[in-house]
């Protein structure tokens, strides 16, 4: 189907006017990379290298994990490469290279980031995601070349949870609540920015593609980004 930017786009209950909007933010990990990289690694590599190191089983290993990742969840420390590297005593950067075949983009992504630039729409990446994993994502994906800029909730210092993001990112990325869209993976996320007044949201459907997909009420959905590609 052809798509005309003074319509409204209509899809699985996603309606998206292209012409009343001038900025895209959109997350990296689950939204425009496969979260299947970041939950491979924190919930089977991370686990296996920690019980070598302390000579646990990998049931042990994740046993001692959890409730001190879920501690932090939705805090800056979550997202932080240089908190866990102190905190376990391992070289998180150098465990997620070791993976870092898994990193792969979800379908359609380049198509989109090409055709949104290409309508002249201003295109960020804000995520929670530590310098560190950024550099790692760029260095497989080139990511940085797809959009206008990536901003990490590190140099904002407050997680995208948290209204102070907003209010950061909008000092170093002046936009306009009103004709901005977010598409990001993370409900609590998508919550905050509607909070703040950002009128156009969108989720992701599978943000790992080696999972099931989920199906909730709150925002539209995306499958796929072929879905609201501009034309």
């Amino acid at each position: 189907m052809v798509l005309t930017l003074n319509a409204p786009f209509e899809t699985l209950g996603i309606q998206l006017n292209w012409d009343a909007i001038s900025t895209v933010l959109l997350d990296m990990d689950g939204t425009l990379l496969d979260l299947h990289f970041d939950n491979y690694f924190w919930l089977q590599h991370l686990p296996l290298r920690y019980a070598q190191k302390n000579n646990l089983t990998t049931e042990e290993a994740f046993q001692h994990l959890e409730p001190r990742m879920r501690k932090h969840q939705g805090q800056l420390n979550w997202y932080c490469v240089d908190f866990w590297s102190a905190e376990l005593d391992l070289d998180v950067a150098a465990l997620k290279r070791e993976v870092d075949h898994k990193i792969a983009f979800r379908p359609n992504v380049i198509p989109f980031l090409r055709e949104v630039r290409n309508q002249q729409k201003r295109c960020v990446i804000v995520t929670n995601a530590h310098q560190a994993s950024i550099a790692i994502k760029i260095e497989k994906t080139a990511l940085h070349e797809h959009v206008d800029r990536i901003i990490s909730a590190h140099d904002i210092r407050a997680p995208k949870e948290d209204q102070q993001f907003w209010v950061q990112l909008q000092q170093q990325e002046p936009f306009n609540e009103a004709s901005t869209l977010l598409i990001d993976d993370s409900l609590p996320v998508l919550r905050s920015a509607q909070r703040y007044g950002i009128a156009h949201l969108l989720t992701i459907r599978q943000p790992d593609s080696q999972q099931p997909g989920y199906e909730q009420q709150e925002f539209p959905a995306l499958g796929c980004f072929a879905e609201i590609t501009p034309a």
